[in-house]
């Protein structure tokens, strides 16, 4: 069973910076990708950003390209995603997921993603 632990959340203030992280656990954990979603009050859950396991591919949601940065140690099974220019429409719940699928299609869709971490709280004031 795989296992995805967020760290990193917190309070901030617009324009400023966090960064989150996302271990994995398991006895055998070999992704095809690892990834971030968010879900904001009110809303869905969205996509925010993936990288492939291999590789240098990485994916981002139109909202937060240019201020994300998704990034990976595969030693230490940890996704990172740092976030700059942080807008207080970025205040949400952030998870972390795991996924066995190609996501070079469908990386957006929630369903293509097998494993789910419990999120870490986002919050930025204005």
């Amino acid at each position: 069973q795989v296992q995805l632990v967020e760290s990193g959340g917190g309070l901030v203030q617009a324009g400023g910076s966090l960064r989150l992280s996302c271990a994995a656990s398991g006895r055998t954990f070999s992704p095809y990708a690892m990834g971030w979603f968010r879900q904001a009050p009110g809303k869905e859950r969205e996509f925010v950003a993936a990288i492939r396991w291999s590789g240098n591919s990485t994916y981002y949601a139109d909202s937060v390209k240019g201020r994300f940065t998704i990034s990976r140690d595969n030693v230490k099974n940890t996704v990172y995603l740092q976030m700059n220019s942080l807008k207080p429409e970025d205040t949400a719940v952030y998870y972390c997921a795991a996924t066995l699928h190609d996501i070079r299609v469908g990386v957006s869709f929630e369903y293509r993603w097998n494993y789910w971490g419990q999120g870490t709280q986002v919050t930025v004031s204005s």
